[in-house]
């Protein structure tokens, strides 16, 4: 790459062509300084996010390395199975809910709301679906083949911090406990649990623990004629007559989450040596990401964070307790209007109103953000961190749906948790908070997980031939 041409060259070439004195060809010098400094500043920017990836161990390639941490190839047909088991209210005891109920494409297999809609819900999945709330906010799926561990509080985890490696097992509350451990990957384990939550999935009429309640879901699957092709297709020993099990369930739609990596963003391109793939503001935005704003000391990329922008641990950040008018949820505290969070966990006090740090690829795709969805602005979510007791304090509802606007949970508590590292907050500017979301919204944006790319994975039935829920914006899929 050439240089740009020194001040005294171009003051030499003015004087040159100009025939002027040296101080009178100002205008000239600032042409030319025009057409340069662009390029200057670019390259000087580059160099230094740069520099600072390399100090983070940040590639841009995660995504790639899927199949070899998984040790093999993705498997299509599988996939298909769990996508279709993904989408089918079959799965759900209540007969009105599914994984896509709460994980819709249209919003990188997210929420669609503040805080979630399980069971009892109108068929509809997006800005309009109505019923009863759950707890929180519902995560994404997509890269979550990449997690350590699971949930708001973190209560599914791999102990080896490796979602890939169960050497020391996979945690899970009772009554699974370490029960799972001896399947290949956290995803896979984890895809027993939403059957069995009453209020997501399998609400309260059937009697019965876990088990019994996934028992009825294998029942239901193994008396369903397709489904036993489907999954004989993949597992010759149900071709031969054997029952479905939980370990089949559970392989197919981990299969299908895994075909859900979405990790080719701006800020991966630029690692990979594209300097073009991001603008110049998420460049800026980046570079006080890693540096002046602190952000990566929670958002971190490095070790088992995977290169996800989160280090998978809990953290108090003084966001004001929503109490939803109508939900199926007993909450917390005195007047059940908390969310104890990570004591739900641990059963240790200390850790009251702890969440896990949010990872932020592709976190453009949200209608809302933290673990209640209280803020549907990431730009006030951003600032939120800036100035966490003002921001807490004068907190209003906006946005919000109106049965999430009544009285709120005591929020001085919550304060009193707020994690060190935002007690005393860097100042920055207007422009920089405008770069710093610039590269959080559009720089770990990966464009293949936009809703007119994951609206191709809404099947138009199910082998089961009941209803599939409708997705607001279905009309648009690709």
């Amino acid at each position: 790459m050439s240089k740009s041409p020194t001040i005294t060259k171009v003051l030499r070439k003015c004087h040159s062509h100009c025939g002027f004195a040296i101080w009178l060809c100002v205008y000239c010098f600032l042409s030319t300084v025009g057409a340069f400094g662009q390029h200057n500043l670019d390259g000087v920017l580059d160099q230094k996010l740069q520099k600072i990836l390399h100090r983070e161990g940040f590639t841009g390639n995660v995504g790639s390395t899927l199949e070899s941490r998984l040790g093999r190839k993705l498997d299509p047909q599988l996939a298909k199975l769990g996508q279709l088991l993904f989408f089918d209210t079959i799965t759900g005891l209540n007969n009105d809910n599914t994984c896509a109920g709460c994980h819709s494409p249209t919003n990188g297999f997210g929420d669609t709301q503040s805080i979630a809609i399980g069971i009892d819900n109108n068929g509809i999945v997006g800005p309009h679906r109505r019923g009863p709330r759950n707890q929180r906010r519902t995560p994404m799926v997509v890269n979550t083949a990449f997690f350590p561990n699971l949930m708001w509080n973190s209560r599914f985890a791999s102990l080896s911090d490796d979602p890939f490696d169960n050497h020391l097992g996979f945690i899970f509350p009772l009554p699974e406990g370490l029960t799972l451990s001896y399947l290949p990957h956290l995803l896979t384990a984890q895809a027993f649990i939403p059957p069995t939550e009453r209020t997501e999935a399998a609400g309260f009429d059937f009697p019965g623990d876990n088990f019994a309640i996934r028992d009825e879901v294998l029942r239901r699957l193994n008396d369903v004629s397709a489904y036993r092709d489907l999954f004989g297709k993949s597992f010759p020993e149900v071709k031969d007559g054997a029952p479905i099990t939980f370990d089949m369930f559970g392989a197919a739609i981990a299969e299908f989450e895994f075909t859900q990596v979405y990790a080719n963003a701006p800020i991966d391109k630029f690692a990979r040596g594209e300097r073009g793939a991001m603008s110049e503001a998420q460049k800026r935005g980046a570079i006080l990401f890693f540096g002046k704003a602190g952000c990566v000391q929670c958002h971190s990329v490095s070790g088992s964070s995977n290169e996800m922008f989160s280090d998978f641990k809990e953290h108090g950040v003084g966001i004001p307790q929503l109490s939803p008018l109508h939900t199926n949820v007993v909450y917390d505290g005195p007047g059940q209007n908390e969310d104890f969070g990570l004591e739900q966990n641990t059963g240790n006090s200390a850790d009251r109103y702890l969440f896990r740090t949010s990872p932020l690829r592709n976190v453009a795709l949200q209608p809302a953000f933290f673990h209640n969805g209280s803020f549907v602005s990431l730009e006030a979510a951003i600032r939120h961190h800036l100035n966490v007791f003002d921001s807490a304090r004068n907190y209003e509802p906006r946005g919000l749906a109106a049965d999430l606007k009544g009285p709120r949970g005591p929020l001085e508590p919550v304060l009193e948790k707020v994690d060190p590292l935002l007690a005393t907050p860097p100042i920055l500017s207007e422009a920089e908070i405008r770069d710093l979301t610039a590269f959080v919204r559009d720089g770990l944006l990966d464009e293949s997980a936009r809703p007119e790319k994951l609206r191709k994975f809404i099947p138009p039935s199910v082998p089961s031939g009941r209803p599939v829920l409708h997705f607001e914006g279905q009309d648009r899929r690709r």
